[in-house]
């Protein structure tokens, strides 16, 4: 296993730890929970960034990678939802989003097309990112800021979303529905 799939593999690894962390009581369980949610974000960009330059780019990361992503940030933003901190509505729209173009992928993958991520698709990803790391660190002075930047992550949720669609509508054979 090439070291961008163990970084995958550890990524997906530590959601659990992060989830464990949040539920804590004592008085930097959150902090720790936030350091071990921003390493595993880190680990996303690192991951990716490794297989492209080494050429290590393999099936496996293909699936892997997007799905341990979902699986970190849907954590997140269930836990901050459970705990009011950010609205429900936005979160729906999130999460659907992203059962919606994980589906279309997987579509597209059956026609043996490959969908790569969009310019939107990472100002999504960054945006979601930073913005829970803010909202999660429960530092008053940041959670303002972090609440914002998460207003601005469902708009680029949406509307990565429109764009993945509108450039890879080929992919369903609208005939056959």
């Amino acid at each position: 296993m090439n070291t961008p799939n163990k970084l995958t593999l550890i990524r997906v690894l530590m959601v659990p730890i992060f989830v464990i962390l949040m539920y804590q009581d004592f008085s930097s369980a959150r902090i720790v929970a936030t350091i071990i949610f921003a390493a595993a974000s880190f680990t996303d960009f690192l991951d990716g960034h490794l297989a492209r330059k080494n050429n290590l780019v393999t099936n496996f990361g293909k699936f892997a990678d997007p799905l341990a992503d979902k699986i970190l940030v849907c954590s997140a933003l269930i836990l901050l939802t459970s705990a009011n901190e950010v609205p429900a509505w936005m979160v729906i729209i999130i999460i659907a989003r992203e059962f919606t173009i994980t589906g279309f992928r997987i579509i597209a993958a059956s026609e043996n097309i490959t969908i790569a991520a969009s310019p939107l698709g990472k100002i999504k990803t960054i945006s979601q990112l930073i913005s829970l790391i803010l909202i999660l660190s429960n530092i008053e002075a940041l959670r303002q800021p972090g609440l914002y930047i998460f207003y601005i992550a469902t708009f680029f949720t949406v509307l990565s979303g429109i764009d993945y669609i509108k450039k890879n509508i080929k992919v369903l054979d609208l005939n056959n529905i």
